[in-house]
């Protein structure tokens, strides 16, 4: 079982990589923008065209830094690891969905199966955390057994 744990966390390796490097393109591309602007006799057309520059680095500034933390996160996680109970870096088999506890990396598909890559803290990853086989809850109206913890 721990190839499908290694294969989730590859998968969620490869989501933060793409992220990170979809903003560092975005902060290239907005300092070339930046840099090529030239001042025209429009008066502050230059200062705005500018502005708008700077505010679209520092938003692909912040997008690297939460693809950052998600690095972190996941660098934290032992693929190798056993457990009976939910912890992160656990893949969980419910009734209602398939779940890899490690971090919000949406939806991932592994030998013709989805599960959803969740994050310890979101909703559904603390009713998870500390859960074995046989264990239930209820999230949103709908109610979850736990078929299986790996």
């Amino acid at each position: 079982m721990s190839d499908l744990k290694k294969e989730l966390y590859n998968l969620c390796a490869e989501y933060v990589r793409k992220s990170m490097d979809a903003a560092e393109l975005g902060i290239k591309e907005a300092q070339k923008a930046s840099n090529e602007d030239t001042k025209s006799s429009a008066g502050d057309k230059y200062e705005t065209g500018r502005a708008m520059m700077q505010q679209e680095t520092n938003r692909n500034l912040a997008q690297l830094n939460e693809a950052n933390k998600l690095l972190v996160a996941l660098n934290r996680i032992n693929t190798s690891f056993t457990s009976d109970k939910a912890e992160t870096g656990s893949a969980i088999i419910t009734n209602n969905g398939n779940f890899y506890l490690a971090i919000s990396a949406g939806s991932l598909m592994v030998n013709g199966k989805n599960y959803f890559a969740v994050s310890p803290a979101s909703p559904i990853g603390l009713k998870l955390t500390g859960k074995i086989a046989g264990d239930d809850f209820m999230l949103n109206g709908k109610h979850y057994i736990i078929e299986s913890v790996s």
